[in-house]
């Protein structure tokens, strides 16, 4: 073996594999499980339930398109990318802060806590979350961890509590309905209901899971973590605290193509699948189901559900009505909380993401690799508040409009960095490292997907009407 390459690393036990799938399912719970799936089966019944699981599935395989390069080449797929596509980084930077920077998470946590003290204007409620947000993620580690700690907290108690009165409230009527779904057969339709918004839909689609670029943080957590060639990367999350300029390196490391590091690779591979199947889709794909049910069995039918997100405040009133006004109150406090990490996570992630591209970019012109990366970090994070101040100031806060509006970008940036991604697993890493032909099969289908859909939506939003 030559002595620039390193060894591939020795694959590690299933049980401390798991992690990077809960943070990435965090980053989604707030936007289309939350919100826009239980929002269609609110309107259109439990007929669409299997977009959600087909969303959920097509992310299955784009997340690990994106981790099995990380695995390879010890390096996030934003610095593979842009050895080859130079123009990259201003394209992830630009698509990144117009998708996730739109405030619409943020706007339905004020917009629910508004609604259970009473409350008509909640711009100025989000507009205080959105900078309570900034302060968090800008004094320190430690209050950060501490905050983190707390949300991960409210999930654990909260997801549960949820998924406890969508059993209890829930007929049997209502579970028909749910399983008839699965396969496409709603109320007089199938697949898609007469009158459904196809951006609505795709947004939903696309907010399957994380959505957008933040898929493409899986290569983040995966080399951070040190898992398979990231063991020998520099781990960055701690030069993000730093408040000097630091000596960073974000390429990978190489290794002799042999049988016992492809057999390595192997048994990593099958590792993390399973991590990500038993977290990510599994627990992902009930979180959504389950919600969707609950939305259905407590507000289908009701009037004012189309308007926003009145059906979530609906679901509190009614919640209150079946069970005691405690339970209601419960439910939209909770609901409120989960939407504001949520968008403390986006926040955080974006930043990163935005920040790891400028690097790149720096790095272009500084053979030193001196980078002040938690500066970077910091202008990206208070720009997007800067920018979701701005929209609330400007009376543009309706949360159903903004983060349908985002979802649509990001389901068009997913289109972009899946062919991307691909076309960098298959230039990169060796043969014997690549997708096999089922996955490739796979990977083009949900290309092709993303990228119909996507055209359809823009043609519709530019006047040429489809019928559908």
């Amino acid at each position: 073996m030559a002595l620039s390459n390193k060894e591939f690393p020795q694959p590690v036990g299933i049980k401390r594999l798991f992690g990077p799938s809960f943070v990435i399912l965090a980053l989604g719970l707030g936007s289309g499980e939350v919100i826009l799936w239980p929002y269609l089966a609110s309107n259109y019944g439990l007929g669409i339930v299997w977009g959600a699981l087909l969303g959920i599935t097509f992310q299955f395989f784009i997340n690990m398109e994106i981790e099995r390069y990380a695995l390879v080449k010890g390096e996030s797929v934003f610095v593979g990318i842009a050895k080859i596509f130079k123009w990259s980084v201003y394209w992830f930077i630009i698509s990144t802060f117009i998708g996730f920077g739109l405030p619409g998470i943020v706007a339905a946590s004020a917009k629910v806590l508004a609604a259970v003290f009473g409350i008509t204007n909640f711009k100025f409620i989000a507009i205080l979350m959105l900078l309570f947000i900034g302060t968090v993620l800008s004094v320190g580690k430690t209050v950060y961890g501490m905050m983190e700690k707390i949300t991960k907290t409210i999930i654990l108690i909260g997801v549960p509590f949820i998924f406890i009165l969508a059993i209890i409230l829930s007929s049997k009527t209502d579970w028909l309905a749910l399983f008839s779904g699965i396969v496409g057969h709603g109320n007089n339709f199938w697949f898609l209901p007469p009158g459904i918004g196809l951006a609505t839909f795709l947004a939903a689609f696309a907010y399957s899971g994380a959505g957008g670029n933040l898929n493409l943080t899986q290569s983040i957590y995966i080399k951070e973590k040190g898992y398979g060639m990231g063991k020998y990367s520099q781990k960055i999350v701690g030069l993000f605290n730093s408040k000097e300029k630091q000596k960073i390196k974000l390429a990978g490391e190489d290794f002799e193509v042999n049988d016992e590091n492809i057999s390595r690779f192997k048994s990593w591979w099958k590792a993390v699948n399973l991590e990500h199947l038993i977290v990510f889709l599994f627990i992902g794909a009930l979180s959504m189901i389950l919600l969707m049910l609950l939305s259905f069995a407590t507000t289908f039918g009701l009037s004012g559900n189309a308007e926003g997100i009145n059906f979530v405040i609906n679901e509190g009133k009614m919640i209150g009505v079946k069970l005691a006004p405690i339970f209601g109150t419960i439910f939209l406090l909770l609901v409120s909380i989960m939407l504001f990490q949520t968008q403390l996570g986006v926040m955080d992630s974006t930043s990163r993401i935005m920040a790891e591209n400028m690097a790149i970019i720096k790095l272009k012109n500084n053979p030193d690799g001196l980078v002040n990366l938690s500066a970077i970090y910091y202008f990206f994070i208070w720009a997007q508040i800067a920018f979701g101040v701005i929209l609330f100031l400007l009376n543009i806060h309706e949360p159903k409009t903004l983060i349908i509006v985002g979802a649509v970008i990001n389901a068009f940036a997913m289109f972009v960095h899946i062919g991307l991604v691909s076309w960098l697993n298959r230039k990169s890493l060796p043969k014997a490292f690549q997708p096999n032909f089922l996955r490739k099969i796979m990977i083009l289908v949900i290309f092709l997907f993303f990228g119909f859909f996507s055209t359809i939506v823009f043609l519709e939003k530019i006047g040429i009407s489809l019928n559908y």
